[in-house]
């Protein structure tokens, strides 16, 4: 697992989503759980989790302003198009949450998105 920690968020990337649950040592989280994860065959086509926003786990409550992690599944990036646009959907997630979903802010949302978007990706070409 590659970890970016990004200044609103962390960034994972990896070839197994199964591997989302065991960086935060968790069986389960926001509805999904491990043992399904590991029960789905992973492939450039079909996967448990292709991307994933959501808040880092912890014990109580989530709060709008709790730390996130944005998960992106390689294996089912199998173009450089494939990349940015699951990047840009799972900060799109990330976006909305950061702007306390507001959706009065939906220009900044998506701009914000937009950014780190383009931001990743240079950081994360040479992936695919």
């Amino acid at each position: 697992m590659i970890t970016i920690s990004r200044t609103h968020y962390d960034l994972l990337l990896s070839t197994c989503p199964c591997d989302v649950f065991r960086h935060y040592g968790v069986d389960k989280m926001h509805g999904l759980n491990l043992k399904d994860c590991m029960a789905h065959e992973n492939t450039s086509n079909s996967s448990y989790i292709c991307g994933w926003a959501n808040h880092i786990p912890h014990q109580g409550k989530y709060s709008l302003s709790d730390r996130m992690f944005i998960f992106i599944n390689l294996t089912r990036c199998n173009t450089k198009v494939d990349l940015i646009c699951n990047l840009y959907h799972e900060l799109m997630h990330w976006s909305i949450n950061h702007f306390g979903e507001n959706l009065e802010m939906e220009e900044e949302m998506i701009t914000a998105a937009e950014q780190e978007t383009r931001e990743l990706y240079d950081l994360l070409k040479y992936l695919i």
